[in-house]
């Protein structure tokens, strides 16, 4: 076949093709961020910690700092509740400020009310078992008995349910508790096993309407509840506390230094425990949050052994280290991060 002898057609170019802008590139994607840094923690899980570090820690030191001033002056539980209602009542400059109202709206003013009055009867039953019983012990029997107690509210109020890890955490916590309290139990001196059995009955009645107390909390919905239960309870407290402390106890004017840090050690610390228990009940379920709040009885214990040099058995070494890992167990299974806003539009 002959070849074609005309020369290979050249490229022709024209205006047109010149100014053609070439079409634009899609642009990359940002570069994603480590993964710790594009997750946050769950909202369970935020409530889990204010719990186990504002809530159990500082409770811990408020059973012994309680028997140390009823020791240092005969301070009796009424009046050291007293000291922190009348903390609690400054609140109010928060309310003014706010412009809120101070009891909460109307339609829930008899359920704030609940709440107060059913948290001035755990803490007065509390700060009174700590000076009858051993501090730990009584602690250990108040967080116990809170913990049954918001476990069976739950299972009829609460919507949500619980999982396998949760009730094995609750399940090894109130072990712990009973490895701690039944020995003592069964040991009591004959002489005061009277007196003992009404301060851990005291410690059980307190536990139980600390439980609650917080599944009352929990159903309360509007803004601001925090403050104003606070607030109601200081005012509830002062209330209550001051005739009855007249009619059961001999309140006495303390004026050693020693005394008065321990009151405004426990008035802090406590305030600080109730805002941060209350606040994780509206982040997790209450049976969680109480079984968290055994960090308590650790503090508790430690505090006793290191500072009133009172004795710990190894039964409850061995319930303190039965609780933490229970509280390990219920805060690990509830580490599940929820991924951002930004990293779900990418998605």
């Amino acid at each position: 076949m002959a070849s074609d002898p005309r020369p290979p057609a050249k490229a022709t170019w024209t205006v047109a093709d010149l100014l053609r802008f070439p079409p634009p590139c899609s642009p990359s994607p940002p570069p994603r961020r480590p993964a710790w840094t594009r997750y946050r923690l769950s909202e369970s899980m935020k409530g889990l910690l204010v719990a186990l570090l504002g809530g159990g820690v500082p409770a811990g030191f408020v059973a012994p700092f309680t028997r140390m001033a009823n020791e240092a002056s005969g301070i009796p539980s009424l009046e050291i509740l007293l000291f922190r209602c009348v903390l609690h009542l400054l609140f109010i400059c928060h309310l003014r400020w706010q412009k809120a109202p101070f009891f909460g709206p109307p339609e829930v003013r008899q359920r704030v009310l609940l709440h107060a009055s059913v948290n001035v009867i755990s803490i007065g039953c509390a700060y009174s078992s700590f000076m009858v019983v051993p501090s730990g012990n009584a602690a250990t029997v108040r967080k116990g008995s809170s913990t049954i107690c918001s476990v069976l509210l739950a299972l009829c109020i609460e919507k949500n349910r619980l999982t396998g890890y949760d009730w094995f955490g609750l399940v090894g916590s109130t072990l712990g508790l009973l490895i701690m309290v039944v020995p003592d139990l069964l040991n009591l001196d004959k002489s005061t096993q009277l007196y003992d059995t009404f301060g851990y009955v005291l410690a059980c009645l307190g536990g139980m309407a600390l439980a609650l107390g917080l599944v009352i909390f929990r159903a309360l919905d509007f803004s601001g509840k925090l403050v104003t239960v606070a607030f109601m309870f200081g005012v509830v407290g002062s209330l209550v506390c001051s005739p009855v402390m007249f009619l059961l106890q001999d309140p006495v004017m303390p004026l050693d230094p020693l005394t008065w840090t321990c009151v405004v050690a426990i008035s802090f610390l406590a305030l600080v425990s109730f805002l941060c228990a209350s606040y994780a009940v509206t982040k997790a379920h209450p049976a969680l949050v109480c079984a968290v709040l055994h960090s308590e009885v650790v503090v508790t214990l430690a505090v006793q052994y290191y500072v009133l040099r009172e004795a710990v058995t190894p039964f409850d070494i061995m319930g303190a280290g039965v609780i933490l890992g229970s509280i390990v167990i219920i805060t690990a299974q509830n580490i599940s991060c929820d991924a951002t806003e930004d990293d779900d539009g990418m998605i």
